[in-house]
């Protein structure tokens, strides 16, 4: 029996594999899907056999179902096949119908069918000619704007011609009719492009080198309108200082309306007024051409031109790089030139840059923004600061520092108009402030040394009517409004004039530095300056002058009435001070103070007393002929006492008519005091070793000749005559109480302290008790106690002695 075999499981799922895919593919076919797929996967796997068998078994079973479908349907196929040949009787009918037809219609339209073959064969050719018409217009449109560009260019209108060429790139560049004339176009646009900024580049840098030279006449121009407006408002200024004098001195006249002036205003501005001078033929030839010449137009047409070309960022940036360069450069300080010679110009020019941009600033319609501006300025600023702190630090003289610092206020004024900030170099002018007003005391110590050692101090001789307005009303330190006849002989010398102009011109010049600073309230400042200049310099030289000791007795008596004269004249440095510094006067009179050359004037005359009292000496030395134990009084006076007043009357006849009455009067009170203290040395003096009545009697006498001197010269002092005379006694009142004690009959009434008060307040204690002891009778040895023994004693003697005895117990 044969063995029964296993299945194989392999071909059993063979088998399933095959019955799966006719699944799909059945279903792929009733579904009208693509079969690539199904053929693709055959062929891959090397078994298109199975396909095919796939592919038959699929036709079997829809044969089947045709079948099925067909004998379902019999009945309905064949009435539709009888309703066929019914139809084809028709069909037949109709056929010869239209042929027919179509041989009738054949014999119609022949001709024109050979018309609408002649007429589509002219549209063709309509057709072309048209579209030839049309690229010749349009080659003829770009040649014109070509032409155009062209004749732009010759003509250097380089903003039409690139608007030409634009023109052309967007309207017939893409719609150009032939290769050729686009690349043509494709050539040309970039080199007119090219050509159109190398032109424009090369039109900028010729302005760059204009603009600067223009920018520094512009500057100079610019600043000199400035000093022009500062001069108009100076005028104003006195004017109105002139008004307000009038006003507190009630002195209004009719043509006090003449004070007040409108000013009218220069509204133009400074390229304006610039121009207008070059051609008003107000500069020199170079000025004039760069003035003339100044024009931001090449500017602007380089920047339109460069937002032509899509280029303005850059051409921005190009033109604040070369701008900032160029700013650069100018800030280069020559070595070789002294820096008084070259400030003008460095600081016009960088005006001048700056008006410049301001100008493109506010005209320039975005060229340049306010912070490149600004960074400009800051640093510009910034270098001038640096250049004005080295050059301030290097210079010794004060008139260069002064010229230097007006022309920077005029930079600061000029600039600030245009809304640039000038604060930093006013700091620096106010802090090299101490500087220079170093500088300018030095320079006036110089000079008032010069003026002291020129002075011979005789009075000034003025012969015509101006040197008396030039050196007495100018200062105003006239003791009158009425002008005196001519030659005229002053009360001083030729110092005080010479000193008035020093201190005026160190006065001017101090305001001068200290206004247009930015400080509005300077007198202060001045006036401490002024008080050092006189306290310090002239004071001190006037003290050095004294106390050298090389003045006579009319040189010192001249350099004394010099003094009241310089009092008047300071009141008018100060009132002058207040007034160019701008506040009222009334102000300035509030503040005043004590004389500042006091100590000069307390020291001249010192010096003066000191020779009078020289002299004075020299005429007591006949003093050694009095007698002091004289039988009887001179007569007439001792002889030294008329030679005093011999040299006195001298003195007073020479004195008034140079010192002033006050200083005559506090002369000749010391010299008579000097006159007192010395018959007072007397009685003192070593030399007398006693002294009788009849010495006293003349002494008496002398005192009498010289109170009879200050009554002849009280009509020179005081009020009243008595008070004159008074007052010129009162130096002599020691000597008198001590010759009235003396000749007392009741001495001892100096103990009872209401006489001592009233008659004796003058004396000393200690002096009066040594000159009683000298005072001897000329009946006696000894004027005291010890009297002539058995005869009655003198009351007079006794109320002496009994003075003595008192004045040594209270020692």
């Amino acid at each position: 029996m044969p063995r029964r075999v296993a299945p194989d499981s392999y071909s059993a799922a063979g088998g399933d594999a095959e019955r799966q895919d006719l699944h799909q593919l059945s279903s792929a076919i009733c579904n009208g899907e693509d079969l690539g797929p199904f053929v693709r996967k055959a062929f891959a796997s090397g078994r298109p056999e199975s396909l095919l068998q796939s592919l038959r078994h699929y036709a079997r079973s829809k044969e089947s179902e045709i079948e099925e479908v067909c004998k379902a349907h019999y009945q309905d196929f064949i009435r539709a096949v009888d309703d066929l040949r019914s139809l084809l009787s028709d069909v037949d009918s109709l056929k010869s119908a239209l042929s027919d037809s179509n041989t009738a219609l054949q014999s119609a339209a022949g001709p024109l069918l050979s018309f609408l073959d002649a007429y589509l064969e002219a549209r063709a050719v309509a057709r072309n000619l048209s579209a030839a018409l049309a690229a010749a217009r349009l080659c003829v449109r770009v040649l014109e704007l070509l032409a155009r560009a062209n004749d732009h260019l010759a003509s250097d209108d380089l903003y039409l011609a690139l608007r030409s060429i634009d023109a052309v790139e967007r309207d017939f560049l893409d719609a150009a009719p032939h290769p050729t004339l686009r690349r043509m176009l494709l050539r040309l646009i970039p080199a007119v492009r090219s050509h159109a900024e190398r032109k424009i580049a090369k039109e900028f840098s010729d302005w760059m080198v204009q603009i600067r030279v223009a920018s520094r006449h512009l500057g100079q121009v610019a600043i000199g309108r400035a000093s022009a407006a500062r001069q108009r408002e100076e005028e104003l200024r006195i004017r109105q200082r002139q008004a307000e004098e009038q006003s507190r001195l009630s002195l209004r006249d009719a043509n006090s309306s003449s004070i007040y002036s409108l000013e009218e205003d220069d509204d133009s501005d400074d390229l304006t007024a610039a121009i207008a001078a070059a051609r008003g033929g107000g500069g020199s030839g170079a000025a004039v051409d760069a003035i003339l010449g100044f024009d931001l137009t090449p500017l602007y047409r380089a920047y339109h031109i460069h937002q032509t070309l899509g280029l303005q960022d850059r051409f921005k940036q190009y033109y604040f790089e070369n701008r900032k360069l160029q700013l650069t450069s100018d800030f280069q300080v020559s070595s070789m030139t002294p820096f008084l010679e070259s400030h003008q110009t460095f600081f016009a020019q960088i005006a001048g840059f700056f008006i410049v941009e301001d100008r493109i600033l506010r005209t320039g319609g975005g060229l340049i923004s306010r912070s490149d501006v600004d960074a400009l300025w800051e640093t510009a600023i910034a270098k001038m600061v640096s250049v004005l702190e080295d050059q301030f630090s290097r210079m010794q003289t004060a008139n260069h520092l002064l010229l230097i610092k007006d022309y920077v206020s005029l930079l600061g004024v000029t600039l600030r108009r245009y809304g640039y900030t000038v604060d930093p170099l006013l700091d620096v002018l106010a802090k090299h402030r101490d500087k220079y007003h170093d500088l300018l005391l030095s320079d006036c110590r110089r000079q008032v040394s010069e003026a002291l050692a020129a002075d011979k101090f005789e009075q000034m001789l003025m012969k015509k009517e101006y040197e008396y307005s030039m050196n007495v009303l100018s200062f105003q330190i006239q003791t009158s409004d009425i002008t005196p006849a001519f030659p005229y002989v002053a009360p001083f010398s030729s110092t005080v004039p010479d000193l008035c102009r020093i201190v005026r011109s160190f006065i001017e010049d101090s305001v001068s530095f200290m206004s247009h600073g930015g400080q509005l309230d300077f007198y202060p400042i001045v006036k401490k300056y002024l008080d050092r200049l006189l306290g310090e310099v002239v004071d001190g030289a006037i003290l050095r002058l004294v106390e050298a000791g090389g003045l006579g007795v009319s040189q010192a008596m001249q350099v004394a009435a010099n003094m009241p004269v310089m009092e008047r004249a300071c009141d008018f440095f100060f009132r002058h001070a207040a007034q160019l510094s701008g506040i009222p006067l009334r102000i300035a009179e509030r503040g005043r103070r004590e004389f500042p050359l006091k100590k000069s004037r307390d020291a001249a005359e010192e010096l003066l007393l000191r020779l009078l009292e020289a002299k004075l000496d020299d005429f007591m030395i006949l003093t050694d002929t009095v007698s002091w134990m004289a039988d009887d009084p001179p007569p007439n006076g001792n002889e030294y006492a008329n030679e005093v007043i011999i040299y006195l009357e001298t003195l007073v006849s020479t004195a008034q008519q140079i010192l002033p009455i006050p200083v005559l009067r506090r002369v000749l009170c010391g010299v008579l005091a000097q006159v007192s203290e010395k018959i007072v040395g007397l009685f003192l003096s070593d030399s007398v070793k006693r002294f009788n009545a009849n010495a006293v009697t003349g002494i008496d006498a002398d005192l009498r000749l010289f109170e009879s001197f200050a009554d002849n010269q009280s009509h020179l002092f005081g009020d009243t005559e008595d008070l004159g005379a008074n007052e010129l006694k009162m130096p002599l009142l020691e000597a008198r109480q001590l010759v009235n004690l003396l000749m007392s009959n009741h001495p001892e009434n100096f103990l009872n302290p209401v006489i001592r008060e009233k008659s004796y307040n003058k004396l000393d204690y200690k002096k009066v008790a040594t000159i009683s002891e000298k005072f001897r009778d000329s009946s006696d040895r000894l004027f005291s106690t010890f009297g002539t023994r058995g005869s009655k004693q003198n009351p007079k003697k006794k109320s002496l002695d009994a003075l003595i005895k008192r004045l040594k117990d209270v020692s």
